[in-house]
């Protein structure tokens, strides 16, 4: 994600964000850890809706191994 792309995601202006980087380091990383942390959730959930499926799949009898 370039720093545009970031400012504009939390709503605020590219120099605001670089600002944010000289003088307040400790809340750029909060956030880029928030975004990590939503990603790694959105992969979660992803990953447990194919295990759904998977397990739906095998209690009606209908997977089969490829």
């Amino acid at each position: 994600m370039t720093k545009q792309e970031l400012a504009d995601l939390i709503g605020v202006s590219r120099p605001t964000l670089n600002q944010w980087e000289k003088d307040k380091p400790e809340l750029v990383r909060l956030i880029n850890l928030g975004l990590q942390t939503e990603n790694t959730i959105q992969e979660t959930k992803k990953l447990l809706e194919k295990l759904e499926e998977i397990e739906a799949k095998a209690s009606s009898g209908k997977f089969q191994l490829k």
